[in-house]
């Protein structure tokens, strides 16, 4: 297939189906949780949204880059899988490798560097990605808690060390923690026909 004039070709398409195909990848701890959560498109779209809710709290400018670090944080998963937080202690994906040849060839491979610079954190924008990613956790521990499940109380040590030794941010750590007097309902609950409109249901 030959290449139009802006340069995009089959890898290009190719890469777009494969990023596809993460509606398809369950997170590895599901199997521990016995319980449907969110997909690696999903959990990715909402760490998009944390993380430039983190950028804007700390000031951070550079959206375009944040989003960018946000889109590629789990792309490799299409290769290496989402492996559990067991399953980690005993197999290891070559993520890296996974990204750049996923990349190579496509008018976006300088997305690369951009992918190394996050696994690195070196930069203030990887870190609140990063602190996006596990603030995930914390909204989808809420949200199970809304379903009647035990499983947030089970974590609660874990995610406060989480919050307390891993997020980088002091952004994160002040979403974290006003999260945990939320309740997951609130937003609709405020804004439905019943509290908006007067004459509802008359």
């Amino acid at each position: 297939m030959k290449k139009n004039k802006k340069g995009v070709g089959k890898k290009d398409v190719e890469l777009l189906f494969e990023m596809g195909s993460m509606h398809n990848i369950q997170r590895g701890w599901r199997q521990h949780l016995g319980i449907d959560c969110f997909n690696v498109l999903e959990h990715s779209y909402r760490v998009i949204w944390i993380a430039l809710i983190l950028a804007k709290a700390e000031g951070v400018k550079d959206e375009a880059k944040i989003m960018k670090m946000a889109l590629l944080h789990d792309l490799p998963e299409t290769r290496v899988s989402d492996l559990s937080y067991v399953q980690k202690v005993y197999a290891q994906g070559d993520e890296d490798l996974a990204c750049k040849e996923m990349l190579k060839g496509t008018v976006v491979s300088d997305l690369y560097k951009t992918y190394c610079q996050y696994e690195n954190r070196d930069s203030i924008e990887a870190k609140i990605v990063k602190d996006a990613d596990n603030l995930d956790v914390d909204l989808e521990m809420k949200e199970f808690e809304e379903r009647g499940s035990q499983l947030p109380k089970k974590w609660a040590k874990f995610r406060q060390m989480v919050r307390d030794e891993k997020l980088y941010t002091q952004s994160a750590k002040d979403l974290w923690d006003v999260l945990q007097g939320c309740d997951v309902a609130d937003w609709h609950m405020t804004i439905n026909k019943w509290v908006k409109i007067k004459t509802a249901g008359l």
